[in-house]
């Protein structure tokens, strides 16, 4: 595997091109799993693992990679398939997401697959793990599911959306009455959570499952004269169809919808993403699964507004 996840660099140039790199691998049989590469930080063979009390039962114990103790979580059980074995022909896949890492347990890894995201297609309701799937694609004529991350860690470690004591500024929201945010985010997980908090501000929350359809949602606002109840857009990166950099390009280009505020809410790394922000264009970048700094940038939005037109 050495040299599997090497020039990283270069792969960065794919994004805001609407272009993704897939990390595929199995777990049992001949099914091909993926994740994204930018979520994976690196690929080793099985190492020794330390069992910890009352674990989550789809975690198998910790290792300690360079002084840091990193939880290893069985991925096929996580999804509800066949738990892997913990054997020495098992890999590990070290990831992060949402400032934390995490590794999967899986079978072994097939190779890396340069792809457009308009190949990413949203998983059918007849998929049965599509419980677990945040997208699929194709390879060679046969199917890859692309893993809900987020669904599968959400469980383990369960979010919250509750709004830390005070937060709230009352006569700041309520500047915001009458207005709506649009959420867009292949993950159902990441939807309801945006969602859940943003409610607590008393704002609308429209919603859309990939970049075109948001874009598509946008352009009907706009069409049709409702452009102006629209306070801001908050986007993920990474989405079937079309991504978040592009959606956001696009927005920028469009004479009609380039003045909205547009924010990253990502589970990639930060100091990527800032560099994407700056790249096309964005105007915040948060990571997912903090709802107190999601609530903060919406307010903190506003309070900008309300200045600006004092």
């Amino acid at each position: 595997m050495a040299g599997l996840l090497d020039n990283v660099d270069q792969r960065t140039r794919l994004v805001g091109r609407n272009r993704l790199e897939l990390l595929l691998f199995r777990l049992h049989g001949r099914q091909l799993f993926a994740i994204n590469v930018f979520k994976v930080r690196e690929v080793i063979r099985m190492p020794k693992l330390t069992a910890i009390p009352q674990r989550h039962p789809v975690v198998e114990g910790v290792t300690h990679l360079r002084g840091t103790t990193v939880p290893v979580i069985n991925l096929g059980a996580a999804i509800g398939m066949k738990p892997q074995e913990v054997s020495d022909d098992a890999s590990l896949i070290i990831t992060e997401y949402n400032r934390r890492t995490q590794a999967f347990l899986i079978g072994g890894v097939e190779r890396i697959l340069n792809m457009n995201w308009e190949e990413i297609e949203s998983p059918p309701k007849t998929t049965g793990r599509g419980h677990y799937l945040t997208a699929i694609t194709r390879h060679d004529d046969k199917l890859v599911e692309i893993i809900d991350v987020e669904k599968v860690l959400s469980e383990i470690v369960p979010y919250t959306t509750s709004l830390s004591e005070g937060l709230v500024d009352e006569e700041v929201v309520a500047s915001a009455r009458g207005k709506r945010i649009l959420v867009v985010d292949d993950s159902p997980v990441a939807l309801n959570q945006a969602r859940d908090t943003i409610e607590q501000l008393g704002i609308e929350v429209v919603t859309a499952g990939n970049g075109a359809e948001g874009l598509a949602r946008l352009q009907a606002m706009a069409q049709n004269g409702g452009i102006d109840q629209l306070l801001m857009v908050i986007t993920d990166a990474e989405m079937p169809e079309m991504d978040g950099y592009r959606l956001t390009t696009e927005i920028r280009e469009d004479s009609r919808l380039k003045h909205l505020h547009v924010a990253l809410h990502t589970s990639l790394s930060g100091d990527f993403n800032q560099a994407m922000v700056d790249r096309v264009g964005c105007d915040d970048f948060l990571s997912k699964f903090r709802p107190d700094e999601l609530a903060e940038l919406v307010q903190n939005y506003l309070r900008k507004v309300s200045d600006t037109n004092s």
